[in-house]
């Protein structure tokens, strides 16, 4: 496959390209989909989060499918309530000593089968030089949803478990890397090619705080799920000022948000890095001329790397008109 050939190093014919949240509100069969189904209905039921994670794929020349879930559907098997209203809601917090040994230990199989049957069918129905790719949320940011009871911009009640209570919240990610660690192995034993580690709410903490608190854990869960002998993908948005410890995660492949240039994060890294990423989601909202030029820079800009997977910085946003998508696969592959 294209996507496993550049995630190796190895060379490849052309660039490939996937994009975070491809399958999403910017389609509209996707949102056919949705006014028939709940967010978590359609996370729980395996024909509902197939059909969405194969739509983007029918549409779009795309290297590879990313499975359709959410990060925070282990979470509730671990005994944490998740609501989506539409955004995400804990209701009953994890803050302290008492609230972390009362997790349950995470069983990928008996609690979050549904996602496991999901992979397996579209694993069966992707053409065999597409990838599939799984993923999961990295310890520290589902420890922030954890603690936080939801979205934040300040973190304040992570940090104030952080510092005031640092026994509790290193034994909280430790728990979360154990489960993550065997959420993605069951993951890659239903189908999945590669997994990606996301860690959306890393980039908010300070270089000492991240090696710490976001790195170690994220470290744990890679080294485990690496035995299993496919790619790992590790995602930090807001990577910049964190990027030279990324290597030691182990990460086969590191993911680059859009806040720096290409060409200049693999200076940082080196050449023998392999990075994903990773124009800017805003410039997909037009105009098609401008998108074909930036993302030309970003493949002559990943050349210098060992292997380059392009992606977005970030999600896609919901309302990238859908020529603009088309023009995006089809310049990538042509610069590539």
């Amino acid at each position: 496959m294209r996507f496993l050939d550049a995630c190796a190093g190895r060379p490849v014919d052309t660039t490939p390209i996937w994009v975070m949240r491809q399958a999403g509100r910017y389609l509209p069969e996707y949102m056919d989909l949705r006014s028939r189904s709940s967010f978590v209905e359609m996370c729980r039921t395996p024909s509902l989060a197939a059909e969405a994670t194969l739509q983007p794929i029918r549409r779009f020349d795309l290297d590879a499918a990313i499975i359709f879930s959410d990060i925070l559907v282990p979470v509730e098997a671990m005994g944490v309530p998740v609501e989506f209203i539409p955004e995400p809601r804990l209701p009953h917090p994890v803050r302290t000593r008492e609230d972390v040994a009362a997790l349950r230990t995470l069983d990928p199989l008996e609690d979050t089968g549904f996602v496991m049957e999901a992979l397996g069918s579209v694993r069966s129905s992707l053409e065999p030089s597409r990838a599939l790719i799984g993923f999961a949320g990295a310890p520290y940011t589902v420890a922030t949803y954890m603690v936080e009871g939801g979205g934040s911009k300040s973190y304040l009640e992570t940090r104030t478990m952080m510092m005031q209570n640092t026994v509790a919240f290193t034994d909280l990610l430790q728990r979360i890397a154990d489960a993550m660690a065997v959420y993605l192995e069951a993951q890659i034993d239903a189908g999945a090619d590669a997994v990606q580690l996301f860690d959306s709410w890393a980039g908010s903490l300070s270089p000492s705080e991240f090696r710490r608190f976001a790195l170690d854990p994220a470290r744990s869960v890679i080294e485990r799920v690496k035995e299993k002998g496919v790619p790992v993908i590790y995602f930090v948005n807001g990577v910049a000022g964190v990027l030279e410890d990324i290597p030691s995660s182990g990460a086969d492949v590191i993911g680059i948000d859009y806040r720096i240039d290409l060409d200049r994060a693999i200076d940082r890294l080196g050449p023998n890095a392999v990075v994903q990423g990773n124009l800017d989601p805003t410039l997909m909202l037009g105009p098609a001329d401008r998108i074909r030029t930036v993302a030309s820079d970003i493949v002559r800009a990943g050349m210098k790397a060992k292997g380059h997977v392009f992606n977005l910085g970030h999600g896609i946003l919901r309302t990238t008109p859908i020529e603009n998508m088309e023009a995006l696969v089809d310049e990538v592959h042509r610069a590539g």
